[in-house]
């Protein structure tokens, strides 16, 4: 069966995470991008808790691509270090995931 995970990324400003959306979705490299915010992060940057305002990505596809998603995401997401995370899906409805599958190519 074929794994599918959820990939999280974060910018400062909605306009560069509707660039990514746009661009991984473009590239067949996930079927699915959500846009969720402003969300309000406190992080560690520079020996400081820092507070940002920051729009949340979260992209659906399977775990053999996430290696071509991630270089993706790195070649034009605007920070030193940005947020990359994949978390397993453990479940998920049929239809949806035959969708998924459809949607996406390597």
């Amino acid at each position: 069966m074929t794994e599918y995970i959820q990939v999280f990324t974060t910018t400062e400003k909605k306009e560069d995470v509707k660039r990514l959306a746009r661009e991984v979705v473009g590239k067949r490299l996930a079927a699915c991008a959500q846009i969720v915010g402003p969300i309000t992060s406190m992080f560690w940057w520079e020996e400081n808790i820092d507070e940002a305002e920051e729009w949340l990505l979260i992209m659906k596809t399977r775990d053999d691509l996430y290696g071509d998603l991630e270089k993706a995401i790195q070649e034009i997401h605007p920070y030193a270090v940005p947020e990359i995370l994949a978390i397993p899906v453990i479940a998920g409805s049929q239809s949806y995931l035959d969708w998924l599958n459809r949607e996406v190519s390597k």
